[in-house]
């Protein structure tokens, strides 16, 4: 089976892609089966998080381009930016996934923090979307792009 060897910037060339939610994104080693069929196997060095738009390089050059899946998630605003921050306050106090989008935060759906976030005042749109959230003050977000 082929693998794919590590991540680089997609230039827009590539033939094949896979759409994978963010757990799927954050692996080091497992078979994964692109939107053309195509069977391989991710071989990196270290579990890492695939970002939307990277690609995967597989042993013989080719790249498969990854998607983020649509997922249900919560986007969450406030009447306010203090509001909305103190809101990311406790979403971080929790240390949840977020996204950060322009005046707006972005969760996994979760029926208990989305009704967390209600008693705080804030607004919750429950939607079906792509999900990047932040990786952290410390994630290693280097990719071996060459």
């Amino acid at each position: 089976m082929i693998r794919a060897i590590r991540i680089v910037p997609a230039d827009g060339s590539e033939a094949d892609t896979i759409e994978l939610d963010f757990d799927q994104r954050h692996r080091r080693r497992i078979t994964m089966t692109s939107e053309s069929g195509r069977e391989f196997l991710l071989d990196l060095p270290r579990a890492t998080a695939i970002q939307h738009g990277d690609g995967l390089e597989l042993e013989d050059g080719s790249v498969i381009v990854v998607y983020a899946r649509p997922e249900a998630v919560a986007d969450i605003t406030a009447a306010d930016a203090r509001l909305l921050n103190r809101i990311a306050w406790h979403l971080g106090n929790r240390h949840l996934p977020t996204e950060i989008i322009d005046g707006c935060l972005r969760i996994r759906e979760d029926h208990v923090i989305v009704d967390m976030v209600r008693k705080l005042g804030g607004e919750v749109t429950l939607k079906h979307e792509p999900f990047q959230p932040e990786g952290g003050a410390y994630a290693d977000h280097s990719h071996e792009h060459h």
